[in-house]
């Protein structure tokens, strides 16, 4: 007997028949660009630009170490925006590897946190343990998500 029909997957295609981005996929590019949204949102405050940095990263250096690490993350962003449109063809080259730089980036930010840990003599805070969360998440994600299996596959 032939195997059965599986048609649970036919929510994840587009108008074009192609796999749509999973959304937990932004989700994690969000998370791991975190220091450039806080930055944009920060250009909307007229007062104190600076203030909502300072509330989030009260330390320069983890303000800066957020813009570099997630600035891998911002250019995954642009690469899932011109798969998209499918006009570009540089992008695909970053797309194959798309798990691979996003464990990359997943390790990075991973390594931010010990060091912050390490600052803070390793007493608990929320923010820690929501990011170590987080990253322990997006990790599971990376190795067991048959839709972004499935995208990753379609270009």
């Amino acid at each position: 007997m032939l195997g059965q029909l599986n048609f649970s997957h036919i929510k994840w295609l587009d108008d074009r028949g192609h796999v749509k981005p999973p959304i937990f996929l932004y989700l994690m590019l969000a998370f791991l660009a975190r220091g450039w949204c806080v930055w944009i949102m920060s250009l909307t405050q007229f007062n104190d630009r600076a203030g909502l940095v300072r509330l989030i990263y009260p330390q320069k250096e983890e303000f800066l170490l957020a813009l570099a690490s997630g600035f891998g993350a911002a250019l995954l962003y642009g690469v899932v925006l011109a798969e998209r449109k499918r006009t570009l063809t540089w992008p695909r080259y970053i797309f194959r590897q798309l798990r691979v730089i996003l464990l990359l980036l997943l390790l990075v930010d991973g390594g931010i946190l010990v060091q912050r840990l390490v600052h803070a003599d390793f007493l608990f805070n929320w923010s820690f343990g929501f990011d170590a969360l987080f990253l322990f998440w997006c990790s599971l994600y990376l190795v067991k998500s048959k839709h972004l299996q499935l995208y990753r596959s379609d270009w």
